[in-house]
């Protein structure tokens, strides 16, 4: 990859436009965008705006066919089996909550069982907590090994008869550990439960095939990887979709409406009453096409680089402490504090130095908890970061403490 280049298509980068010069390590919070992603949504929203799916007129077929031509892309780029396994949604967090709702509430009752790990975002536990409050299943966690990676023991001896869903993440959004999801499957498909991964910090960086790790469930956010806001994906297999009482009801969605009942059509446009953002959905298509002409592989490899470089740059900096689990596969994220300095000091002298790096608890205070602290910085990285800018970002973290008059 030819990073140079690569880095020509972010006006990100731009300090004249910008204001100043940027070093952005904030891209597990949400990606910067290329220019080919932006032209895109604005090539559609100057000449292809319209509502799908309701209109007998040439732009409302236009948006249509946009619309349904990125759900076969997004099929392809997933390795799902039929277009009609893929919903859009607003992002990672409704994905997870239509699940909660249309299965969690459906299917579970007092003494089922719901499998997270304490890695998890809130985004796929607060939901679990409200659903095992409501059905009476017990909400039951995976811990960490004494190096922080995921203990698979704990995970596996926890998965029993009365397991009925395993939720888990695929990728860590503070560890950075890529976690082994077709293994965790295969095991909660023993006990007949069903699984449920949250792709949201994988599907960016590491080519996922559904078809391969078989989970029931898959969900990411298109903002993590350089498409807009506001677009997410849930894959399902079709007969559990088809199975799933709808989420929002309105528009679109139905099939027939009485005074005082209604249908609904089947998946996946059962799932997306109202008006969609096909501005997202068009920028999501142009993200997985930018992402496609680079290859995973290669995504994966420079940035997998870059984080362990900075990690051998900065681990030896006195009185750091740093989350990262060097024996697992991990990916693109580093999370660490000092013992003596709050993390939003920590970030808030390396942003006068033009370096963004995150501060806080990532959501995921469980995890933090259980670390024994509050909070972390963290520093995460993608395609359009260097060398150069790792450097200077393990100059400045060494700088921290002499700022700070330690």
């Amino acid at each position: 990859m030819d990073v140079e280049e690569i880095r020509k298509d972010f006006a990100y980068l731009d300090a004249n436009r910008v204001g100043k010069d940027i070093i952005y390590l904030d891209s597990a919070a949400t990606s910067q965008k290329p220019n080919y992603v932006i032209d895109r949504v604005n090539n559609y929203y100057r000449y292809e705006n319209a509502n799908p799916h309701r209109g007998a007129h040439y732009l409302s077929w236009k948006a249509t066919e946009e619309y349904e031509n990125t759900r076969e892309v997004v099929r392809d780029f997933i390795g799902a089996r039929s277009n009609n396994e893929i919903v859009f949604t607003k992002n990672s967090t409704e994905s997870l909550n239509l699940l909660a709702y249309s299965y969690g509430l459906k299917n579970l009752k007092s003494g089922d069982e719901i499998l997270i790990t304490i890695l998890e975002h809130h985004a796929n536990l607060v939901p679990w907590q409200m659903v095992a409050k409501k059905t009476g299943a017990k909400l039951v966690y995976a811990y960490l090994n004494s190096d922080y990676s995921l203990d698979y023991e704990d995970l596996r001896a926890k998965i029993g008869e009365n397991t009925k869903i395993v939720s888990i993440t695929g990728a860590s959004n503070i560890t950075g550990e890529l976690i082994d999801i077709k293994k965790v499957v295969g095991w909660a498909h023993e006990q007949n439960a069903i699984a449920i991964v949250d792709g949201a910090q994988l599907i960016p960086h590491v080519k996922v095939d559904v078809s391969d790790i078989d989970c029931d469930f898959l969900v990411f956010s298109g903002h993590k990887m350089f498409s807009p806001m506001g677009i997410g994906i849930l894959y399902g297999k079709y007969d559990l979709l088809e199975d799933l009482d709808p989420f929002n009801l309105g528009g679109d969605m139905i099939e027939y409406v009485y005074e005082q009942e209604s249908t609904f059509q089947k998946p996946p446009i059962k799932f997306e009453a109202g008006t969609q953002n096909v501005g997202g959905v068009i920028g999501l298509r142009a993200a997985i096409e930018y992402t496609n002409k680079l290859g995973m592989d290669n995504i994966y490899a420079y940035e997998h680089d870059l984080c362990h470089y900075a990690y051998s740059l900065i681990k030896d900096i006195d009185h750091i402490k740093i989350f990262y689990p060097q024996k697992a596969k991990t990916g693109s994220v580093l999370s660490f504090t000092f013992d003596d300095i709050h993390p939003h000091d920590i970030a808030s002298i390396l942003d006068s130095k033009g370096i963004g790096v995150r501060s806080g608890h990532h959501c995921a205070m469980p995890l933090h908890k259980y670390l024994g602290i509050s909070a972390t910085a963290r520093a995460s990285f993608s395609i359009y970061n260097t060398r150069e800018e790792v450097e200077k970002f393990a100059q400045e973290l060494k700088n921290v403490r002499k700022v700070m008059g330690l």
